[in-house]
């Protein structure tokens, strides 16, 4: 029997992550499972019709540190399902009984939770899609495609994140559980709670947005002109907690590790890689870099980066059944690879997400054990230079952030006190918002930012 995962949201990620997992899976004989995937917002319509061009077929540029690439195609993905509005195409497909796994991929953004990790149904998406008028976040396209699974008797199904929250599973399936009863739809949220499983996953992959160039070199190498390629850092974990409830395939035999609990892996790839990433986007938009490589080769970026994670980060996440030194190490050695040219505008996006989600933790529990947090507060004092220099329209690229409201980001800017306004916002800092050790220590951190972008300018 053949069995289908179909997955919402065809980025890049997604492409150079799980559908390269089945793919080695189908390379090694088990053609048992499949992938159909489409998009729940109108965007990346040129991708998505060049996928279906190619029959889901598209080439995978794999780059190592030294620059030799590797290609392969990865056909993985069998079905492209071409976007509407109500989402019909996915709905059909999820609602089908050889569907057994539903997964996506959501920014940090796209989970729509508030401080306290609930449901933020003052954002203008929730509030559509509760009132039933649009389907265009996670829970409005989960909950279309289970109310019909369940009218046609379909059978349990997982639904999978493949992303950077942490604690993905249970956030969204506590999101979706809170958007069904604000719904009062009281009988599919009884059959979610029953029929329905949402594992815990860590995902990591560097995986920069493919330029024009991806494309050329994959024509040359492969002889194909590729109008969806993707390309990859030569690193690849998944690490997801065994928890399904329909069969799964058997990603553990192409290295994905299925695991009882991804919390340690996840603490130390959220805290020790995208806090580090987060730090060294910043850091380098502040002196003018473009690409992730050029900062870490700064070596007073590379400190700040190393010096976090050295002395605030590691200690609280020991012990663990990680080498956590080692790891810091391989981060910025994959950091350092020049030749994968990820942009500091990519890495930068989402701090209103990044902030709570990868910083904040290690300042509460650093400040919980009278510990000092004098590293760690540099990364959100690198964030708030560079939100200055947003808000004074001196960034050399456009700022994304699906969170942060423009208006009130740029009012912390005139308020009497800018850093007191940004330490009080509880978007950001919940219930540590107003700690008066936290502002103390942004204050001293900032002022070794701008000591840094001052030396930096000078040499």
């Amino acid at each position: 029997m053949s069995y289908r995962i179909l997955h919402l949201g065809l980025g890049s990620f997604h492409r150079a992550h799980q559908a390269v997992y089945l793919q080695r899976l189908i390379d090694g004989g088990d053609t048992r499972w499949s992938i159909a995937g489409g998009n729940i917002r109108p965007d990346m319509a040129d991708t998505l019709a060049a996928l279906a061009a190619q029959n889901g077929e598209y080439t995978l540029e794999t780059i190592a540190p030294d620059g030799s690439a590797q290609y392969e195609r990865i056909r993985a993905i069998r079905e492209i399902v071409p976007f509407d509005a109500a989402l019909g195409g996915l709905v059909d497909l999820g609602a089908r009984p050889e569907t057994r796994i539903v997964s996506f991929t959501v920014t940090e953004a796209g989970y729509y939770l508030d401080s306290a990790h609930r449901l933020d149904t003052s954002h203008p998406d929730i509030r559509s899609d509760l009132a039933g008028s649009t389907r265009c976040t996670i829970y409005g396209a989960a909950a279309a495609i289970l109310a019909e699974r369940m009218r046609r008797g379909s059978g349990p199904v997982t639904l999978m994140n493949c992303d950077n929250l942490r604690s993905n599973g249970e956030r969204f399936r506590a999101g979706l559980l809170d958007f069904l009863a604000r719904r009062g739809e009281t009988a599919l949220r009884a059959w979610v709670e029953v029929d329905t499983t949402s594992p815990n996953a860590m995902v990591d992959r560097i995986t920069p947005r493919p330029g024009p160039e991806v494309a050329q070199r994959v024509k040359a190498a492969t002889g194909w002109d590729d109008r969806a390629p993707v390309m990859g850092e030569r690193f690849i974990q998944w690490v997801i907690e065994d928890h399904f409830a329909a069969g799964r395939p058997a990603w553990e035999t192409v290295g994905a590790e299925m695991v009882t609990s991804v919390l340690p892996y996840e603490e130390a790839k959220i805290r020790l890689l995208n806090a580090t990433h987060s730090c060294i986007a910043w850091a380098g938009t502040l002196i003018g870099l473009n690409y992730i490589h050029e900062g870490v080769r700064v070596p007073a970026i590379r400190r700040m980066a190393h010096d976090y994670v050295t002395e605030d980060a590691i200690p609280v996440l020991s012990p663990s059944p990680i080498d956590l030194a080692a790891y810091r190490d391989t981060v910025l050695d994959r950091f350092s690879n020049a030749y994968l040219r990820d942009t500091n505008q990519r890495v930068a996006m989402d701090g209103f997400s990044k902030i709570p989600g990868f910083i904040v933790p290690t300042i509460r529990e650093r400040l919980a054990r009278n510990e000092s947090i004098a590293k760690v507060a540099l990364l959100p004092a690198l964030f708030f230079a560079f939100l200055g220099r947003w808000h004074r329209g001196e960034l050399a690229y456009a700022y994304q952030d699906g969170v942060m409201d423009p208006a009130a980001a740029h009012a912390l800017f005139a308020a009497p006190d800018p850093l007191a306004a940004f330490c009080a916002d509880p978007l950001l800092w919940g219930p540590l918002a107003g700690e008066p050790r936290l502002l103390a220590s942004l204050g001293i951190a900032l002022r070794q930012v701008q000591a840094f972008v001052q030396a930096q300018r000078r040499g």
